[in-house]
């Protein structure tokens, strides 16, 4: 039983060494002695790596729409999309923690808050939700600043699309080609017109096609989170003021408003 297997590691790779399980494992180190502290630190760094694997797909996805090559930009989407539905799931695991638990352990959290996410806001950059303001929690910390503006002064994965559709020879205006990338892309409609001639089009432009479905897709599951992540925040903490100093609950049902790609949702109501 057991022969063949490996079981001296003194001058061999293990597990633990792969992963780096010993720094992943002592990472999360409650300030008090509250039970449920561990849980809300569990929670928000399982997010945060979920958070990198999306920016790496993401960028991948967005190389590959520039590259006109999309069936491995649809698979670095899908990959996004089983992301998402984890980071949705994660959020039921955080509502076993009832108000009383959570008020225990709060003000050790000083003025930290999901809000200064640095992965989160790249890539609602990257998804074209654009705003400079949410780089100045980060202005004291240099090559954070510096990422975060290059992905505000960087293409969308949106613009990347358009763009492709430029070349596919669709109508896309030079104003919205050229528009300044560092402010959020505004409806325009002439690209109503063109996804709507898109999905109107069947077998002709079915990459295109699917193109949509994929983005629309980021949309939804994205918003799915943000809508989850503002009633387990509600259910927890009810409308008391986030401990970043945001407004908490009224900030998150905001952000739930919020369309990445709004072309894509108007096409619906215009196609022929």
């Amino acid at each position: 039983m057991g022969e063949g297997i490996t079981t001296d590691f003194s001058r061999r790779m293990s597990y633990a060494d792969y992963l780096g399980l010993d720094r992943l494992l002592s990472a999360q180190n409650p300030l008090t002695g509250q039970h449920d502290e561990l849980l809300f630190i569990t929670i928000h760094q399982v997010q945060e790596l979920w958070l990198k694997l999306m920016l790496h797909e993401m960028d991948l996805a967005m190389d590959c729409i520039r590259r006109d090559e999309l069936r491995p930009a649809f698979k670095a989407t899908a990959r996004i999309g089983r992301i998402q539905r984890q980071m949705i799931e994660a959020w039921d695991v955080l509502t076993t923690m009832t108000p009383h638990d959570y008020l225990a352990f709060r003000e050790s959290l000083g003025a930290s808050s999901g809000f200064q996410s640095l992965q989160y806001r790249l890539l609602e950059f990257r998804m074209g939700a654009k705003d400079p303001f949410i780089m100045k929690p980060h202005a004291h910390r240099p090559e954070a600043h510096a990422a975060l503006r290059a992905a505000l002064e960087a293409p969308s994965i949106y613009d990347e699309a358009l763009r492709l559709l430029a070349r596919r020879g669709h109508p896309i205006p030079a104003e919205v080609l050229e528009r300044d990338l560092s402010k959020p892309h505004e409806s325009h409609p002439a690209v109503v017109a063109a996804w709507a001639a898109i999905y109107g089009a069947g077998e002709k432009e079915m990459e295109l096609y699917e193109l949509a479905e994929e983005l629309v897709d980021l949309e939804d599951g994205f918003g799915t989170w943000r809508f989850r992540h503002m009633r387990t925040v509600e259910r927890i903490i009810g409308h008391r003021r986030g401990t970043g100093g945001s407004a908490g609950v009224s900030y998150l049902k905001g952000a739930v408003e919020k369309r990445f790609f709004p072309e894509l949702y108007e096409a619906r109501t215009a196609i022929a």
